[in-house]
């Protein structure tokens, strides 16, 4: 009997392993090499990531990653105003609209959102002010605070909103090639 060389192959333990066995053209390897764990400057966008998030709420990041140009779209390229103001045939229009996660819960709470987003910028100035004004926090503070301001925000929703942001730590492990790229975009949790 001789010995066998077994081959293992070892599952990924982290996206950033995760993504370095997918294409460069992956929707997943452009996300993580270009948007996660990066600081977001425009409201719009903050927002934006929180509908998506929210949307992914029982679903795959792939099954999001791949409609995300269909949300934006949808959503008026995540205009805070003009989602604010959305009415019922809105609602109609988005709950029929097959590009995107059909989902009146979901639905209702990016406009909700939108209409307490707007109200933060009135009273801090800008939505990244808000989340600035409350910055450090823990998972559970930031959790807490959440729920109490917007819909549809649960705990995996907020650590990765968060995290895909820069207010928490762990989008990418020290060692992963875009690590310094995303330190480079000032994430608050560099600056506690």
């Amino acid at each position: 009997m001789h010995a066998m060389n077994k081959i293992i192959v070892e599952k990924p333990t982290t996206y950033c392993e995760a993504v370095l066995r997918m294409e460069k053209t992956s929707v997943h390897r452009v996300y993580h090499d270009n948007h996660y764990g990066y600081t977001i400057e425009d409201d719009n966008e903050l927002f934006g990531r929180l509908i998506l998030e929210i949307n992914q709420a029982g679903l795959s990041w792939t099954t999001i990653l791949n409609k995300q140009d269909n949300f934006r779209k949808a959503y008026h390229q995540f205009n805070i105003k003009k989602v604010a103001s959305y009415k019922e045939a809105d609602r109609q229009r988005l709950l029929e609209d097959a590009g995107i996660i059909r989902n009146r819960l979901k639905v209702d709470a990016a406009i909700h959102n939108a209409n307490i987003v707007l109200q933060l910028q009135k009273e801090h100035g800008s939505f990244k002010k808000w989340l600035d004004a409350h910055h450090p926090k823990t998972k559970t503070e930031w959790m807490k605070l959440f729920k109490q301001t917007f819909k549809f925000t649960g705990g995996e929703i907020v650590n990765e909103f968060l995290m895909s942001t820069g207010y928490l730590p762990g989008a990418h492990v020290e060692s992963c090639a875009i690590y310094k790229k995303a330190i480079k975009s000032k994430p608050a949790w560099k600056n506690k």
